[in-house]
């Protein structure tokens, strides 16, 4: 069974944020909240190239969802591989689009061909 392997969940606003994220780094997040077993139900899967922090903070006040996971990533391209084996392996509907890999790259997805 896949896991986002990540920190969480917490409360999605900016205390909250500066407390957990201690560093300014690559990253992935997932925002959600949690049904009434305490399951932690996706909502939307994300990535910071650079800061996390800063990118999780202009979500506050502007998503439904009341709490956020992370996890570091080492760099931009780790950060891209990672959304998008989360987005392959938690994203279950057509409306949102594959993750977009950074300008200016030639990467891959490690789990389709839509770069190829």
């Amino acid at each position: 069974m896949p896991t986002l392997g990540m920190e969480g969940a917490f409360n999605l606003d900016n205390k909250t944020i500066e407390n957990k994220i201690s560093k300014t780094s690559p990253g992935n997040y997932a925002l959600g909240r949690k049904n009434d077993e305490g399951i932690f139900l996706i909502s939307y899967i994300g990535r910071s190239d650079a800061d996390i922090k800063k990118k999780l903070n202009a979500w506050v006040g502007r998503s439904k969802s009341n709490l956020f996971k992370f996890k570091y990533a080492t760099s931009a391209r780790e950060a891209f591989v990672m959304e998008c084996d989360n987005f392959h392996d938690f994203v279950q509907h057509d409306k949102i689009k594959h993750p977009e890999r950074p300008k200016n790259t030639d990467w891959k997805c490690p789990r389709c061909k839509i770069y190829q």
